[in-house]
């Protein structure tokens, strides 16, 4: 046996229309049917997989995020800047190029959770829009194993 993929994360919302509102307003989620559960639950569509968001009172975890990866990282970065959700505490600087050359920033959404929003091409981002990336083996040197991790990996068969 072995685990296929990913069908869904589930986190916490302690005001379940401010959470859905930056999911389906930010990041472009689309509602869909959920069951009537003891607690309030709503199931969000993204792709084939799915966000569970669920109604809590409970602090969210510092470091614990999800990653998601957008279309449009511009977009994504001034709706980021102008609401004012980059993260700015746990993972600074707000924009960050890895060493595939991908970028990411993590922002917070309502009840606190962290989120990591991923763009495969730095290069690709117009610089008047998305004006800081720091990279990161600028920040810390990397070890040559570093040097080959690859946020974008395409699967693979690993029987």
């Amino acid at each position: 046996m072995r685990a296929l993929r990913f069908t869904h994360v589930a986190i916490h919302a302690d005001d379940m229309a401010a959470s859905l509102a930056f999911y389906v307003d930010v990041l472009g989620m689309r509602r869909v049917p959920s069951p009537d559960f003891e607690q309030h639950v709503e199931w969000l569509q993204l792709g084939d997989q799915q966000l569970h968001l669920f109604r809590r009172e409970t602090p969210a975890p510092q470091f614990h995020h999800l990653g998601l990866e957008v279309d449009d990282f511009e977009t994504a970065y001034l709706l980021a800047r102008d609401r004012g959700l980059f993260d700015g505490g746990v993972f600074s600087p707000d924009v960050r190029e890895l060493n595939d050359g991908s970028v990411q920033m993590y922002l917070r959404d309502p009840a606190g959770n962290l989120v990591e929003v991923n763009f495969p091409d730095a290069a690709a981002l117009d610089r008047t829009v998305v004006t800081e990336i720091h990279r990161l083996a600028d920040e810390r040197p990397q070890s040559p194993e570093a040097l080959r991790a690859r946020l974008f990996e395409r699967a693979t068969d690993s029987r």
